[in-house]
């Protein structure tokens, strides 16, 4: 009988910090664009979501005969709003719904690409290196500075990293700061409202992440950008509003 502590490959005993840590590994290796599948992936998101939501362990087996005895396509071709948005951008580019890569992908969310502007000062990148993201998965980071998440339908982006057990910085979550600002360095991401950033900034790509959504299939993004030009000044007081970064 296989566990959801089978599925992310760590002991029954593991503590929740561990279960945090294998699950962003797991992710990553069974995601379709990494030589997984959309059938593994998803069975990792829910053997987490089995576990940190405090069920039985033993009942995992069954929920998913379960789940096999239902459609395997959640929610349809057209239920997401993002896959919408990325046949549209695809559609804009002159790209057809048979594009290398987007049929092994199924119903599958958003993939972002995602890096720490600290590993960039550490190494001396710059985030106009076309290669950054070449760079940065032969540099062997940790999951914490580098790696890969799915944004769910109607989910910023902000809350899918939070979702991944990530902590970003943020404050204010409505548009009003800059503290939990990204940099787009390929792919779009959408925001409703953007009267906080200047025109300088959204032409160079600086989205905020608590409001903002992924509107192509792919992206890539550097995170923790505060000390960019002129973003300093858009911060709220990190002391009074900032959650403090995961300690892992």
């Amino acid at each position: 009988m296989e566990s959801p502590y089978d599925v992310l490959g760590i002991d029954a005993d593991a503590d929740e910090d561990a279960v945090v840590r294998a699950y962003r590994h797991r992710v990553k290796d069974a995601h379709p664009d990494h030589d997984g599948s959309l059938e593994e992936f998803e069975r990792v998101r829910r053997a987490y979501e089995h576990i940190t939501s405090g069920r039985d362990p033993s009942t995992f087996e069954a929920s998913e005969r379960r789940r096999s005895r239902r459609s395997p396509t959640r929610g349809g071709s057209d239920s997401s709003r993002s896959a919408r948005s990325a046949r549209e951008s695809r559609a804009r580019n002159g790209q057809s719904e048979g594009t290398e890569g987007t049929e092994n992908r199924g119903s599958l969310g958003p993939t972002v690409q995602y890096l720490d502007y600290e590993v960039l000062e550490t190494h001396g990148w710059q985030l106009t290196d076309e290669d950054l993201f070449e760079k940065a998965e032969a540099a062997d980071l940790d999951v914490d500075s580098y790696g890969l998440l799915v944004v769910e339908e109607r989910e910023s982006l902000l809350e899918a990293a939070e979702r991944y057990g990530f902590s970003w910085p943020y404050a204010c979550r409505g548009g009003a700061c800059a503290n939990c600002a990204v940099a787009v360095v390929d792919g779009e991401v959408e925001m409703p409202v953007s009267t906080i950033l200047t025109d300088e900034m959204k032409e160079q790509g600086v989205r905020l992440s608590c409001i903002g959504t992924p509107v192509t299939d792919d992206l890539k993004v550097v995170f923790n950008i505060e000390k960019l030009p002129g973003l300093a000044e858009l911060r709220l007081p990190a002391e009074q509003f900032e959650r403090a970064r995961a300690d892992d």
